[in-house]
Order: structure tokens, then C-alpha cells, then sequence
């Protein structure tokens, strides 16, 4: 299914080619008629050889319509350039075609008309002459001529074969399953009610389909579809669609809204961009500037930033962070089109590389234009690892929606992008760069390292201080070291594989003599205090962390021996009496009230035990 767009200056006879390419007028409105000038866009269809209906939008081409002719033509898959034989190339030929350039429409036919009122082969060899020279440097540079008279029929046959032929030339619309209409047109009808009008793109819809209207948030059903006049089940991306809704009324919607699939497609009010400014603009543009913006069907009013220079000379190429005045529903990708409000001019246009941008940026940051640069050359794969480049992993649907991609473009990308390791998957269907996990991987190495060095006899790092140092969330941190075998996790601890804890001559003789203290009083042993007057604080408590001894309390420390076979005793005594007290504790093993109330109050931390009044049971 294909759609094409005239273009061209007022009175150059674009609706008058319709109608006699089609025989349908495509000027529907009453002061169109009464004025014999198209102030609206109109639509038509043109059956071709192939079975297939071509659509066809008409559009405007005084310059008081400009806007609504901006409407019409983001949806087309070519254009006829029209050009009236007596006149020649005038100031909205060059504005249509300058559109069109923006817009990346790279297939056409220029149609010089009206050659039933010029008999000069002259003339007309000086006005073709003229065409070409406009048309050098864009993207209808190649574009065919073909010369038609409206009123007569000459060169008709002509033309019909030459759109045959560009029609056959399309590359196929794809279908990503994630259909978009732009809405041309809203309006009711008796006994059916609310009907949007638009160019299908990216994906089918059904009869049955619930569908959302954005910006909005409006939901609907579909209740009937037609396409040319006929009724269908499903409309195909590249036709015209007139799609009846229920659940919403026409004074609910707009032209400029989008009806997708609910949830696919998110409103913004900030892109990022890349700005072309026409050669022949008036003006310079400066930073800050008010725009007003056209995309799809939408248009609204808008601040620019100039992200990479002070202005923007007519002609040359920018990053943009434009503000919206009014939200849009748009995707990675979509072209749009700059106009000055007043004096109201065309300036520009480009495409849109983030709809979503993180933040408002700071101008004249490398690293951001680096970053707008990728997304707009790199594969889909190299964009989605640009994407999740942070420290933080991010959900597949934020990473969907950051990206503007539909399901299918997503679904394959990240495919691509798992399969080369760009990104990597974490638990929780999280994901992250590649080159980011790597790098966090490789600051966690460095930590580690320098912590081990400074603190050798210390057995591993707290796991929080080693997240704070990285700056990551803890379930990021527990996800990467599971990814991994160079640390390891000990408790709370974590350490390189590769580090031991290792005394002296020195240390072991004083470890010595603390563990013969330890043993001649078992149960009545020094407190950590006394202990570290021995073998030092940085020995003791590396023997805490290797589990030699055990801190039951800041002050109590046991021998491990020791605590286990208190710890047992303890349990065996609340087999037998049901609970035990401090007190019973400190007969059983001849310890001091300190030691038992100490060890019960450890063993309750550890959910070993459960006080009841001032005894302790089983947890």
C-alpha cells in the first residue's frame, strides 16, 4: 500500500491533476470551491495496473496554508512536484521542495502543467532548465519529468505510466507490529459516530483492535475500517485509513494526535535533534530562539537550545534540545520541520534522535554530542548499549521506550546486541552496556585491591562500603558478582580470590600467647580490650573475620572452640528444662553473669534463641 503527495505553488493545478488523474475532487470544503483554491488537504485514490489502490494527498499551496500542508505530507512515500509550464519555479516550489528534502522523500515526479497554454519548445526547454537547477542537491535531484496538460488530458497516459513505474521502485512497507496513525482528520458520522482519518505506518490494525490516542491517554475500539472507500477487516502500513472509534467522542480528539497500541507510544515535551537550516533562510538562528515545530500530522510551539554553537548560520547543521509548548507522540527517528512564527518562514527541519532525553542538557558538552552522535549513526545494537551505558541497569520496557523503537525493532536489536555482548543481562530482566559492567567489574578489582593493601591482615571488604565506593545499588552489586569469580563473597565480606590473610613470625607468637590465656580461663576469658593489648587490634580482628574467635558482645569475645561448646550446652539445657535462664547458664559452665547474659543476647541476634520474659527458648 503506497500514498503519494502533490507539492507545489498556489494555482499550478496540483488538485485540478488530481481530479483528472483520479476523477475525484479532492477540494471537499465549500470556500475551497467558492475560492477555486485548496485550503485543506484532500484525498484521493488512483487504481494501478498492479490491482493496487495508490493513495494520493492533495495539499495546499498558498503560503497562508503552509502549515496544513505540513499535515499531509509526512506520511507519503513520494510526491509529485507540480509546476505550471507558464509560470516556472516560483517561491512555494522551492519552500514544497525544501520540505520535501527535510522530510527525506527521495522518490518523485516533477509534473510540468498547464503546457496546453505555452507553445514555445523555448520556453519550455528554459523552464525545465530552471527545475533542474532547484532540484540539484536534493533528495528529487534524479527525479523524472513528465509534461501534462489537466484540462486537456495531453501527457496523462504519460504521467499514469511514470507513477506506475516510481510505485514499482518502493521499497515494501515494513510492518514491525507496532502501528502509528497520525490523525489528518477527525469528524462524525451518522450512525457510525467518531471517525480519525491518517497514513498507517509500522504495523497493521484490525477491527476489534483496542487502541490509545496520544497525547492523552484516550482509549478505543475499533469498530469498523476503511480504506478508499472500502470497507476492510485490517488496514495495512502505507494506506489511508479511515478508522470509525467507539468509547470517544470527536470533541476528545484532534489532528496532530497518533492512535497506536496502547502503551507503545509515551508523549514527550523534550528531544533531542539533529537541525538542518535551509540555505535560504533569512536568518541566522539563535540560541533560545521560538520555533514553531511540525512532525507527522502535529505541530506545536517551541524554545530551541543550540547544544554545539552560539547560532546557527543559514545552511549548516546543529544539535538541538528543542522544549515543546505542548506534549507530542513521537519516535526515534521521525522527521519534523522548523518554521519561524513571525514573519512566518520555513527555516529547517531534520530528525529526531531522542525523544526522551535523560535531562536537560548542558551546551557545549563533547561527551553529549558524542553520545546524540551514536544514536543517530550506530546499529540499533550500538544504540541500545549507548542507552544502557549508566551504572545502573535498566528495565527492557525503559530501555524500549528511551530507545523509540517498536517491538520487533527492539526484540532484534537486542538480540544483535546480547549475542556481541554490548549489553548484558542481569537478574530481573535488567540490562547494561557491556562496556559498563566491565567497567564496574574493573572498579570493584581496583577497590578491593587497594583495600587489601592497606588493611592485609583485614579478611575482605564490608559489602556496603565497597557499593558506596562504586556508587551502585546493592541488588546491581549482588548481580555483577554473580557474573563473575575473581571476588568472592564471605558473609558479609568480600575479598579477591586470590587475597589470604598472613601473620608474621612475630603475630603467630603472639597469637600464641593469647590462645594459651584463652585456655587457661575458657569460660572467664580477656576481654576484646585485654585480648588486643596481646596481639594487637588489627590481629584480633582479623582472627574475628577468619572465625577463630567469636565477638559475641563489643567487650565478650570467645574462643571458637569455646562458643560451640557453649552454644550446645545451652541448647541441650532448654531440651531439658524447657527454657534456661542467665543464671542456669553461669552454673552450668562457672562463667560470670557478663559472659551468659552476653552469649544469650548473641544467640538471639542470630535467631538461635527467643527471650520469654527472662528466659530463653528455641526460636
Amino acid at each position: 500500500m503506497r500514498v503519494i503527495g502533490t507539492a507545489g505553488h498556489v494555482d499550478h493545478g496540483k488538485s485540478s491533476l488530481v481530479r483528472r488523474l483520479t476523477n475525484i475532487d479532492p477540494d471537499r470544503l465549500a470556500e475551497e470551491k467558492a475560492r477555486e483554491m485548496t485550503i485543506d488537504l484532500g484525498f484521493a485514490w488512483l487504481p494501478l495496473e498492479s490491482g493496487e489502490l495508490l493513495g494520493i494527498v492533495d495539499v495546499p499551496g498558498h503560503r497562508d496554508f503552509i502549515e496544513n500542508m505540513l499535515a499531509g505530507v509526512g506520511g507519503i512515500d513520494a510526491a509529485l512536484l507540480v509546476i505550471a509550464a507558464d509560470e516556472g519555479v516560483m517561491p512555494q516550489t522551492r519552500e514544497h521542495l525544501a520540505i520535501l528534502d527535510l522530510l527525506g522523500i527521495t522518490r518523485g515526479i516533477v509534473v510540468l502543467s498547464k503546457i496546453d497554454l505555452v507553445d514555445d519548445a523555448d520556453w519550455l526547454a528554459l523552464i525545465e532548465a530552471d527545475v533542474y537547477e532547484v532540484l540539484a542537491g536534493t533528495t528529487l535531484a534524479d527525479a523524472p519529468i513528465v509534461h501534462v496538460s489537466a484540462h486537456s488530458g495531453a501527457g496523462i497516459a504519460d504521467l499514469i505510466a511514470a507513477i506506475e513505474q516510481l510505485v514499482s521502485d518502493l521499497p515494501p512497507r515494513a510492518d514491525h507490529g507496532a502501528p502509528r496513525l497520525p490523525i489528518d482528520r477527525v469528524f462524525t458520522m451518522t450512525g457510525f459516530g467518531t471517525v480519525v482519518t491518517g497514513t498507517l505506518t509500522g504495523g497493521s490494525i484490525r477491527v476489534g483492535d483496542e487502541v490509545e490516542i496520544q497525547p492523552g491517554t484516550r482509549r478505543a475500539r475499533i469498530r469498523t475500517l476503511q480504506s478508499y472507500k472500502q470497507t476492510v477487516q485490517t488496514a495495512l502500513p502505507g494506506s489511508r485509513v479511515a478508522v470509525n472509534l467507539t468509547g470517544v467522542d470527536k470533541d476528545e480528539l484532534a489532528r496532530g494526535q497518533v492512535l497506536t497500541q496502547p502503551g507503545s507510544l509515551q508523549p514527550t515535551q523534550l528531544i533531542d535533534v539533529l537541525f538542518r537550516h535551509l540555505p535560504d533562510a533569512a536568518h541566522p538562528l539563535p540560541h533560545n530562539a521560538e520555533v514553531k515545530v511540525f512532525t507527522g500530522a502535529a505541530e506545536t510551539t517551541a524554545r530551541v537550545r543550540l547544544l554545539d554553537a552560539e547560532t546557527l548560520a543559514p545552511g549548516m547543521e546543529g544539535w538541538l534540545q528543542i522544549r515543546l509548548d505542548a506534549p507530542l507522540a513521537v519516535s526515534r527517528g521521525d522527521r519534523f520541520i522548523l518554521r519561524r512564527p513571525s514573519p512566518a518562514e520555513t527555516i529547517g527541519g531534520g530528525v529526531i534522535v531522542d525523544p526522551h532525553p535523560a535531562r536537560r542538557w548542558k551546551r557545549f558538552q563533547p561527551a553529549v554530542v558524542e553520545q546524540l552522535q551514536l544514536r543517530l549513526m550506530g546499529s540499533p545494537a550500538e544504540q541500545l548499549a549507548q542507552l544502557a551505558s549508566g551504572n545502573e541497569p535498566l528495565k527492557a520496557t525503559a530501555l524500549q521506550q528511551t530507545a523509540g523503537m517498536n517491538t520487533a525493532e527492539f526484540a532484534a536489536a537486542l538480540d544483535e546486541a546480547l549475542s556481541t555482548d554490548l549489553i548484558i543481562a542481569l537478574p530481573g530482566d535488567v540490562y547494561l552496556s557491556g562496556d559498563s559492567a566491565r567497567g564496574l567489574h574493573n572498579a570493584m578489582l581496583r577497590e578491593l585491591d587497594t583495600f587489601h593493601r592497606e588493611y592485609p591482615l583485614r579478611l575482605g571488604m564490608a559489602r556496603e562500603a565497597l557499593r558506596s565506593r562504586i556508587g551502585i545499588k546493592q541488588a546491581t552489586l549482588n548481580a555483577l558478582l554473580g557474573l563473575q569469580t575473581e571476588i568472592v563473597a564471605q558473609d558479609s565480606l568480600l575479598r579477591l580470590a586470590e587475597h589470604q590473610v598472613t601473620f608474621t613470625a612475630t603475630q603467630l607468637s603472639q597469637i600464641e600467647r593469647l590462645r594459651a590465656t584463652f585456655d587457661s580461663a575458657r569460660f572467664t576469658p580477656p576481654s576484646f580490650d585485654e585480648a588486643a593489648q596481646i596481639v594487637g587490634e588489627d590481629v584480633l580482628l582479623a582472627l574475628i573475620e577468619l572465625g577463630n574467635i567469636v565477638r559475641v558482645q563489643p567487650d565478650v569475645i570467645l574462643a571458637r572452640v569455646t562458643y560451640d561448646e557453649m552454644v550446645s550446652g545451652t541448647l541441650a539445657l532448654i531440651d531439658q528444662h524447657g527454657s534456661v535462664t542467665a543464671a542456669m547458664l553461669r552454673d552450668a559452665f562457672g562463667t560470670s553473669r557478663k559472659y551468659a547474659i552476653g552469649l544469650l543476647e548473641y544467640l538471639d541476634a542470630q535467631a538461635i534463641t527467643k527471650r520469654v520474659g527472662d528466659a530463653r527458648v528455641r526460636r
